[in-house]
């Protein structure tokens, strides 16, 4: 930017120049013609009709360079043509070859360089003012482009915290009960929680950071209902904690899925049904006509959020809890395997979640 300022100063300074010398030529040898007109009519030159003007100042001199008269008062090098200094520059003119005694005449330009100096006041006032929008410019792509960035920060400052947090209360609570050599049957209990609470953690982070995702093939027709019995004893647990009856209805359907991909998602959806129901609440759980259904009595979600409830990282409500990674996985993995995804929920009554297969 620096560079074409001071190329397009120094163009305009050379056509300035040219356009100044072109002019001072003019007006001079205009003179010399009136000066030759006057001596070949006999008649006498006036002298104050070059002098009036605030342009220029002139003098005329004779064959041995002396000053005949004029308002020149800077000594003229009649050895050049133009005479540059600091403030000013001068045209030497010897055309004149004696008429009426005038054997060269100089004129001196008085606006030149002050026209430079406004010329160079205006590109630095024009530079400044293009500098300052572009950096307002620059600063406001930098936020917009930046921000993505700082907001992922954030989220994974709030993950990191929550990740601890998360980890903390089932080890914490493991650890409090293994510290009694004789183990009551809450005891136990409490130290199968947190250890399912642990690996749900562990398979989630693994799924989500370490495993590196490739398109599987050769996949085998899988039983989603005995994969889905299978895991229901897993959840007994929690869901008896909670006093939540969870009613199964199951018909036979095979599946081309991964093993592992297909319960990763009936527990992520399983688990937030128990996570966000109420105390005494129910979970449908249904196996029917290429469609799993699950349904509970819980906190529900505003229809607004829906829509963000799969972006990772976001949770609808902080009150239980969680990464934000569950539904981000199930979107991913039904992504995957071309499955469907059905959201439908009342706040404070209930959240179904519908995969079509």
């Amino acid at each position: 930017m620096l560079f074409i300022a001071i190329l397009y100063f120094q163009n305009e300074k050379n056509v300035y120049f040219d356009l100044t010398k072109t002019k001072m030529q003019n007006i001079v040898s205009n003179i010399g013609s009136q000066v030759i007109l006057a001596h070949m009519q006999g008649k006498t030159l006036d002298k104050s009709q070059f002098l009036k003007s605030d342009l220029y100042q002139i003098s005329f001199y004779d064959k041995y360079k002396n000053k005949l008269y004029g308002n020149l008062e800077e000594k003229v090098d009649f050895s050049k043509k133009i005479i540059q200094k600091e403030k000013y520059f001068i045209l030497v003119h010897d055309d004149d070859y004696g008429h009426l005694g005038i054997f060269h005449i100089a004129i001196k330009e008085n606006l030149y360089y002050q026209k430079i100096i406004d010329l160079r006041n205006e590109i630095i006032i024009l530079f400044l003012i293009i500098y300052s929008i572009l950096g307002l410019i620059g600063f406001y792509l930098a936020r917009l482009f930046l921000k993505p960035i700082k907001d992922e920060r954030e989220k994974l400052n709030n993950f990191i915290k929550d990740t601890t947090h998360e980890l903390n209360t089932p080890i914490s609570a493991i650890l409090m009960s293994l510290e009694n050599e004789k183990l009551s049957k809450k005891q136990i209990e409490r130290v199968r929680l947190g250890a399912i609470k642990v690996s749900d953690v562990y398979k989630d982070l693994t799924y989500i950071f370490l495993e590196e995702r490739e398109t599987k093939t050769n996949l085998e027709e899988i039983s989603l209902k005995i994969l889905i019995e299978k895991e229901l004893k897993y959840f007994e647990v929690l869901a008896e904690k909670k006093k939540i009856i969870i009613d199964v209805n199951l018909e036979d359907l095979k599946y081309k899925i991964d093993e592992s991909d297909f319960i990763r998602v009936f527990n992520n959806l399983l688990s937030n049904a128990i996570k966000y129901n109420k105390q005494n609440g129910s979970i449908s759980v249904l196996l029917k006509e290429r469609k799993l259904v699950i349904k509970d009595s819980g906190i529900g979600i505003d229809n607004d959020k829906i829509k963000d409830i799969f972006n990772r990282y976001y949770r609808a409500t902080k009150d239980n809890g969680g990464f934000g990674l569950g539904l981000n996985i199930v979107k991913n993995i039904c992504d995957e395997y071309n499955i469907k995804v059905d959201v439908h929920s009342k706040v404070k009554e209930e959240t179904t979640f519908t995969l079509t297969f």
